[in-house]
């Protein structure tokens, strides 16, 4: 399997790595070509033809690992996944702050935490299983600990004649991190901002209010002035304020869905995921393979917390799991 890759601007390629069966297609590396050392940003997951294509893109592009030090923009298997395999010693791998105990826990710890959590909501034990072995996050994430250089706000990375900046960009993950680079106007943006898909903003903790950080980190960056956006995922592209106004106005309809299906009485978190209007390939919900429903589902209580921060809905315990009504329509 071969790369595709392109010079973007003097300096800096991007390497286009295959996910194989994947709706996203593929991930976007970037190469930051330095006097002494390169940065690589993003990798693709960890699997032998991802690793395959990879090599061979950053050969076209000159690298040598033993030169090299790397970006990852969030901790998903799609852009961490080929890390440690690829980093040698003394290479620095910067990142934004983890979720606490994400590389510390062992996997079945941390898959029960959120298979807790998706229980609660409705989320059915057959389902989950089938995730739980589907899952590519699970079946092509790092396999290895790693040192991480933990970057915060403003901090900066030098390569060349290229700074960038830190930009704390929260709602994707917790940890999602952009970099700006001010001379040339060019924002690295991660699963921030995609151009052909909306990123995927899930909640899968009690924690923190996934969507409200999103729209708070959209309005932080449409006030930098930027020419080009690399994202994560699909083509390169530029029109970024307008991109975020339609991001903005597509979790209003999403937000406006949900309330819409509440209004038929209560339900759990899943039940109005498989109500709700998806732009995926696949026909109706039952025909979702499990990795989608789980994103869809992620989704929908990412929604669903948003609106009971805006006292829009209620959350009920049961003996078994929650239920959500539509605060206008109950009556105790």
């Amino acid at each position: 399997m071969k790369a595709l890759h392109e010079q973007i601007v003097p300096g800096l390629y991007r390497i286009e790595v295959p996910l194989p069966g994947s709706a996203l297609r593929a991930t976007n590396c970037y190469v930051v070509k330095g006097e002494e050392r390169d940065l690589i940003i993003d990798t693709g997951w960890n699997r032998a033809d991802c690793m395959a294509a990879l090599v061979s893109g950053l050969k076209e592009c000159s690298v040598d690992l033993e030169r090299a030090d790397f970006f990852v923009t969030h901790m998903h298997a799609d852009h961490l996944g080929l890390v440690p395999a690829l980093a040698r010693n003394g290479a620095k791998v910067y990142c934004g702050k983890v979720e606490p105990g994400f590389f510390q826990s062992t996997f079945s710890q941390y898959w029960a935490k959120r298979s807790d959590f998706a229980r609660r909501h409705g989320f059915c034990e057959q389902e989950l299983r089938k995730v739980a072995t589907s899952h590519p996050g699970h079946r092509y994430g790092a396999n290895t600990l790693l040192d991480l250089c933990v970057l915060r706000e403003g901090e900066v990375i030098s390569v060349g004649d290229y700074l960038f900046q830190c930009i704390e960009t929260p709602g994707h993950t917790q940890e999602h991190v952009c970099l700006y680079e001010s001379k040339r106007k060019i924002l690295v943006s991660g699963d921030h901002l995609l151009v052909d898909i909306t990123p995927n903003i899930s909640l899968w903790s009690e924690e923190w209010d996934a969507l409200k950080e999103y729209l708070n980190s959209l309005d932080k960056v449409e006030n930098l002035e930027v020419e080009i956006v690399l994202p994560g995922h699909r083509r390169v592209f530029n029109n970024h304020r307008e991109r975020i106004e339609e991001l903005k106005q597509h979790h209003e309809r999403r937000l406006g869905e949900i309330v819409g299906i509440l209004r038929r009485g209560k339900q759990t978190a899943f039940q109005i995921a498989r109500q709700m209007t998806w732009d995926v390939e696949y026909g109706c919900w039952d025909s979702f393979p499990p990795s989608q429903k789980w994103f869809a589902f992620g989704e929908a209580l990412a929604h669903l917390r948003y609106l009971e921060e805006m006292n829009k809905v209620g959350m009920e315990e049961t003996r078994e799991q929650r239920v959500v009504f539509f605060l206008e329509d109950y009556h105790v």
